[in-house]
């Protein structure tokens, strides 16, 4: 009987090719899958410079997983759970109706963990004090040998950013000052902050009888007056509001510039109408006020209007501020004032209070003509003049600049001009032009453009390339539910938690999620320029930000921030610097008694943890509710007060 199988088919050429590709077919799909960077999470932003963008499905997708195996029975049920971790729908399409999965601290971990498998040790020196003189050392402000070799300081050179060279940089913790304390809470910090946290006097001797700042025993008061608003903040804004009632605060207006702020008076009472207000002044010989204010709690850092461009996206802010704010705008062709007028939204209004506007003297009275002259070259609406303070309107659209005559100063700046790239770009004397659809200019009022997806985030450069909406809603969403387990779990209410910074703000989802906490903090976003520039987006939703480098020092005091939130930040910036750089620079600006959140891979947690010990912080290395199989991890250090 012949057997049912046919031998000498199977060891035909064409049949044992066919065999020969199956085995390699499924040997390179094993491979491909097993050594991929399978992370279980959501990624919303890449710095892959990709020129043919595409969108990729989640390696999750249309996956079902068998939870009982890793969690803890013994251990209570969440409170809540949810059905979908993600933003694709059963198609692998981008959906609207998403879900992000409950936050709950019975999943966390809360003994320090070790990589058991980890072949890299890392051993790291403790970090000793510096000198006592570095109290108030803000490295890229403070860099007397750049300043000393500057070819001229005529233009305020010396208060921009001069940063010490790669290998020179700050390798010590910074100290307090003799008898620091932890700082009086918000909403008292407005009125009064302790004299030993910031013992200089040299505003109380100039500015004493302006109402800026007063002495009383061990406290510094602030019965919230300036130079120009001498019976206080609250009258000074009302007096605008009566001005022109088209300004209104927290509603139209949202988010403020103060040039040349002092103490920040303007902007602390502007809080409680609100209005969201970036106070700056320069670090000169009136130094200490940026440190007065973010003692008081106030959103402040040092900038000065140079010979570079702010930091600061264009059409940035609704309303711009300058109080005697000592500026000549219109020297070398308004160069100074252009840059204001990037900066400043179409429609937004700019209030000047100096002597100009109201004295009657010569010399004066020829600056104000200068000053009306320029507004109009720049197109600037002037709407009225009333005692103190002159207001003008930038226009909506470039109707006016197309129509002005042929050969008026200065130009309209070149199409190849990116007005939102500012990191270490100089000064332009030309006009920034609208965009033609109006993008950035028509936002929405306040409170509803802090979750309405803006038009500007179409023009963020980054590798998704459609639905950028559903990108916005699930960042917001899932930083909704994160915060809302801080709250519930962590109590984060009962923290001391009002200068915060998220040092990889994405599209701001993490500051909004604070705010509809109504937590009683502010948020200063910071945008690397290692990845896409969103801080147009930060600042349609009506939040403030910065685009910085994390490889250079932040242009803040030290011991100036409660929280810093750092966000899949470090294992990025480590290909570009040092680690153990950025975390010091985290010493240096973080209050005593503050905490920093460090969410990043669980490749880089040994490296983190050994650099945290070493700076003093108390550290303690956290699963998230995603479970111990997760690619990542939350370190969370506490900072204590050191003393020499």
């Amino acid at each position: 009987m012949k057997s049912p199988i046919n031998v000498d088919f199977l060891r035909t050429p064409l049949t044992l090719k066919i065999i020969a590709f199956f085995f390699l077919s499924i040997t390179l799909f094993y491979f491909g899958y097993h050594w991929s960077n399978n992370y279980h999470q959501l990624i919303f932003f890449s710095t892959s410079q990709n020129p043919n963008p595409v969108v990729s499905i989640s390696p999750n997708f249309n996956k079902s997983f068998n939870i009982n195996t890793v969690v803890d029975h013994n251990q209570p049920p969440p409170i809540d759970s949810a059905g979908k971790f993600g933003i694709l729908n059963e198609n692998g399409t981008m959906s609207d109706e998403f879900e992000v999965g409950d936050f709950s601290v019975d999943d966390w971990v809360n003994e320090t963990h070790k990589v058991e498998d980890s072949s890299v040790k890392f051993v790291i020196q403790k970090f000793g004090l510096c000198s006592r003189n570095m109290s108030e050392y803000i490295p890229c402000l403070d860099n007397e040998d750049a300043i000393r070799k500057l070819n001229s300081t005529e233009k305020g050179e010396r208060f921009e950013r001069h940063c010490p060279e790669q290998g020179r940089g700050l390798n010590c913790l910074v100290p307090t000052p003799l008898g620091y304390r932890n700082p009086i809470p918000w909403p008292r910090s407005r009125d009064e902050v302790w004299y030993s946290n910031v013992p200089h006097t040299r505003l109380v001797e100039d500015k004493g009888g302006q109402n800026w700042i007063s002495r009383d025993k061990d406290k510094f008061k602030f019965p919230g007056g300036g130079t120009q608003f001498i019976h206080g903040a609250d009258e000074y804004l009302d007096h605008i509001s009566r001005m022109i009632p088209e300004i209104t605060f927290g509603q139209h207006i949202r988010v403020v510039l103060d040039i040349g702020c002092g103490v920040a008076s303007f902007g602390a009472y502007l809080l409680s109408r609100n209005v969201l207000t970036m106070s700056v002044a320069p670090k000169d010989v009136h130094e200490n006020q940026i440190q007065f204010a973010l003692e008081r709690g106030v959103p402040a850092m040092a900038a000065a209007f140079a010979t570079r461009r702010l930091l600061y996206p264009s059409q940035a802010f609704d309303l711009m501020h300058c109080s005697r704010c000592r500026i000549n705008w219109t020297r070398d062709d308004g160069i100074l004032l252009l840059e204001v007028n990037r900066m400043l939204r179409a429609g937004g209004y700019f209030v000047w209070a100096a002597q100009p506007v109201y004295k009657h003297e010569e010399i004066l009275e020829e600056q104000w003509e200068e000053m009306l002259n320029l507004t109009t070259r720049l197109c600037w609406k002037f709407l009225k003049r009333d005692g103190y303070i002159a207001i003008w309107q930038k226009p909506f659209d470039n109707s006016c600049y197309l129509n002005r005559e042929a050969g008026t100063k200065p130009p309209l700046c070149d199409s190849s001009d990116d007005p939102d790239n500012v990191w270490y770009v100089d000064l332009k004397a030309c006009i920034s032009q609208l965009s033609k659809n109006r993008k950035g200019g028509n936002v929405a009022r306040w409170p509803a453009r802090l979750q309405t997806p803006p038009n500007r985030l179409q023009n963020i450069k980054m590798d998704a390339l459609l639905s950028r909406n559903e990108l916005f809603k699930a960042e917001s969403k899932y930083w909704d539910d994160i915060i809302d387990g801080y709250v519930r779990f962590l109590r984060w209410k009962e923290m001391r938690l009002r200068n915060v910074m998220d040092m990889r703000a994405g599209f701001g989802g993490f500051a909004a999620a604070l705010i509809n906490q109504n937590l009683s903090s502010w948020v200063m976003n910071i945008v690397p320029v290692s990845g896409p520039n969103t801080l147009p987006v930060i600042y349609d939703r009506g939040l403030i930000g910065v685009m910085h480098d994390w490889c250079e020092a932040f242009d803040t005091y030290p011991r100036t921030y409660d929280l810093l939130h750092a966000a899949n930040l470090l294992s990025v910036e480590r290909k570009r610097c040092n680690v153990s750089s950025i975390m010091l620079e985290m010493d240096r600006i973080l209050r005593p008694g503050g905490r920093a959140y460090i969410q990043d891979s669980l490749e880089i947690m040994d490296e983190l943890q050994e650099i945290a010990k070493a700076i003093g912080w108390q550290v303690t290395l956290r699963e998230t509710a995603e479970g111990p199989h997760a690619r990542y991890r939350v370190l969370v250090c506490d900072k204590h007060l050191l003393r020499p």
